[in-house]
């Protein structure tokens, strides 16, 4: 089967007949708060804020759970993915660590909330095992784990032997978190949804905001067909959009990549480990590797800068086999297998690491969530209890790490 390149599997693969179909809006509406995006984190933003009561309104541009959170890795991480020890230099001791507390705790309420809410999307526990290749990674690696011991966070120093017997790679050695899963993200932004309109939120799909104007009491999100007055919006597309050019120098914008091999032979699964973790290596860039229906690789990684709108398919194309050519010097054993898909997804990567979330002074009445890098979809999770905490006014001493005043 030839590979599908620019479509991501989770999209790809979910039946056509169950599509949702959101209306656009139309008309004008009164709500306490409107959120611009309708990926996982503006969803599970919906989702927060109508079941603490708040009458709420999600415009998305397209279709629900169809951007970058659908093209995601699926993997909920108990760390914000980037080096404790940069993070500390950056904003401190205190900071970084309630960052990771911060981080890990959502991991556990998000697993925890997809399974109260009942949603189907493939949810299954995944420890985490940052790999190290070679002598002079194995050094930063065993200096990140003593940083992070010192700071009073759960770390498990893994040898070769242990390396191996989880993961299948020849690494020198590994650090091991255990409270992350794994998911399908597109269906968990679409149950997300649902959940929210349950209860009561308004969902929007093609309503994509073409004017926000903030006034001292109100803030009106407008659209082509209607407009939201609300008290906040909250902006949740990941990216600074053109509404917002000037908060774009806080962020270094790029694009990841993702290949889904093909079926893998169980006598090649085999000899790939136990297959129950996600593989985090020290590569720059660094790529997630994880299992996908227990037959299947989904590596992510090889970073670039935006390409060319002319040149994106190309890119595509060759970025997915530099990652099918990657994995196979972790796993050797499966040269030959052809990439099923491949993919890109837009990002803006913050200097310090953690996303940026909550209120910006040049723009009153707004909330956003930014610069999520972590290649998790924990952040998506972690942002709704922030935001939702920033309009309750009712702020966690955590939630200053990720503060555009940090």
């Amino acid at each position: 089967m030839p590979t599908k390149y620019g479509r991501s599997p989770w999209i790809d693969r979910f039946p056509k007949s169950r599509v949702p179909s959101h209306p656009a809006l139309r008309g004008r509406l009164d709500a306490d708060v409107v959120i611009v995006g309708g990926g996982l984190t503006g969803c599970a933003t919906a989702y927060a804020f109508a079941a603490a009561g708040v009458k709420v309104a999600l415009l998305e541009a397209g279709q629900i759970g169809r951007g970058s959170a659908g093209g995601s890795t699926g993997w909920i991480a108990d760390d914000p993915g980037a080096s404790f020890l940069a993070v500390e230099r950056a904003v401190g001791l205190r900071a970084a660590r309630r960052a990771w507390q911060a981080w890990r705790r959502a991991a556990m309420d998000f697993a925890a909330l997809v399974r109260r809410l009942d949603l189907r999307c493939q949810l299954q526990p995944r420890a985490t095992i940052h790999v190290a290749m070679t002598v002079e990674q194995a050094a930063r690696l065993k200096r990140e784990h003593k940083t992070r011991r010192d700071a009073g966070l759960d770390a498990a120093l893994l040898n070769a032997r242990a390396v191996a017997g989880e993961t299948g790679i020849g690494a020198v050695a590994g650090l091991r978190s255990r409270d992350g899963a794994t998911l399908d993200p597109h269906r968990a932004a679409l149950g997300l949804a649902v959940a929210a309109i349950e209860r009561g939120a308004h969902v929007f799909g093609r309503s994509p905001a073409k004017r926000i104007a903030f006034h001292p009491k109100f803030v009106d999100v407008e659209t082509a067909g209607g407009a939201v007055r609300a008290d906040r919006v909250v902006v949740a597309t990941g990216i600074p959009t053109p509404l917002f050019k000037p908060l774009v120098r806080h962020f270094s914008l790029g694009s990841t990549y993702f290949a889904l091999t093909g079926t893998v032979p169980a006598k090649v699964r085999h000899g790939l480990g136990r297959r129950t973790a996600v593989v985090h290596d020290s590569a720059v860039p660094s790529h997630i590797i994880r299992w996908v229906g227990d037959e299947q690789l989904l590596v992510a990684g090889a970073d670039s800068n935006p390409p060319p709108v002319r040149l994106h398919e190309r890119m595509v194309i060759q970025r997915t086999g530099q990652l099918m050519y990657e994995l196979s010097t972790i796993y050797p054993e499966i040269s030959g297998i052809l990439p099923a898909y491949g993919w890109e997804a837009p990002c803006a990567r913050t200097a310090h690491g953690l996303p940026f979330i909550g209120p910006h002074r040049n723009y009153p009445r707004h909330l956003f969530a930014f610069g999520d890098t972590s290649h998790s979809v924990t952040g998506a999770y972690l942002a709704s209890r922030i935001l939702l905490r920033h309009y309750l006014d009712d702020i966690d001493s955590a939630d200053e790490a990720f503060g555009f005043a940090r």
